[in-house]
C-alpha cells in the first residue's frame, strides 16, 4: 500500500505553467496584450519606450471601465496606481471647505494618477467619470520603474505637468 502521509512535491516555480488552458484563453490574453501596447504606444510620454519595456508595462496594466459619476480616485487616497484614458472624458476635481470644485476635463491619451505616484503622496484631486470611461490602470511598481529606466518619459512627465501648471495658471 502506498504511503499517503507524504504530501507530493510541487515544483511552484512551473505548477501554474503546467495548468491546462484553452486555447481561445491564450489567444484572447495575447489580443488582450496587443491591444494594450498599441494603446500605450500611441500616447506621447510613452512613444520613447524600446518595445520590450512597453510589452512588459501592458502586460502589467489593466483595462478597466467607470460609468459616469463613477471615481477613478478620490482626493486623500494612497497612491497605488496611474490611469491612461483610453476612451471617454473624466472631470478632476478639488474637494474644497466650500464644496467640489471641477479644475479640468481630461480625455483619451490623457493620464491621471501619476502626481501622487511620483511625489508618493495622497492623491490630490478626485477624478471622476464624466461619461463612460475606458481606462488602463497602471500599478505603481511598473509606472516608476518606467520612470528611472527610460529618462524620456521623465521629460515627458515634466513637460506635461508643467503645461497643466501654465494652464491652471491662466498663462
Amino acid at each position: 500500500m502506498p504511503d499517503r502521509s507524504t504530501k507530493p512535491k510541487i515544483d511552484s516555480d512551473r505548477c501554474c505553467v503546467e495548468r491546462a488552458r484553452p486555447d481561445s484563453y491564450i489567444r484572447s490574453n495575447e489580443m488582450s496584450l496587443k491591444r494594450e501596447y498599441e494603446v500605450l504606444r500611441r500616447v506621447p510620454i510613452f512613444a520613447g519606450i524600446e518595445p520590450a519595456k512597453l510589452k512588459l508595462l501592458a502586460f502589467m496594466c489593466e483595462r478597466v471601465g467607470f460609468d459616469p459619476g463613477n471615481r477613478l480616485l478620490r482626493q486623500g487616497d494612497p497612491a497605488d496606481a496611474a490611469y491612461l484614458i483610453i476612451d471617454g472624458h473624466a472631470e478632476v476635481i478639488l474637494e474644497t471647505p466650500s464644496g467640489p470644485l471641477i479644475v479640468a476635463t481630461v480625455g483619451t491619451n490623457e493620464i491621471v494618477g501619476e502626481v501622487g505616484i511620483l511625489g508618493n503622496a495622497p492623491r490630490a484631486a478626485t477624478v471622476r467619470a464624466k461619461d463612460r470611461l475606458t481606462a488602463l490602470r497602471i500599478p505603481k511598481e511598473p509606472f516608476m520603474r518606467m520612470v528611472r529606466e527610460c529618462p524620456t518619459i521623465a521629460v515627458s512627465i515634466m513637460q506635461e505637468l508643467a503645461q497643466r501648471l501654465h494652464r491652471s495658471n491662466g498663462d
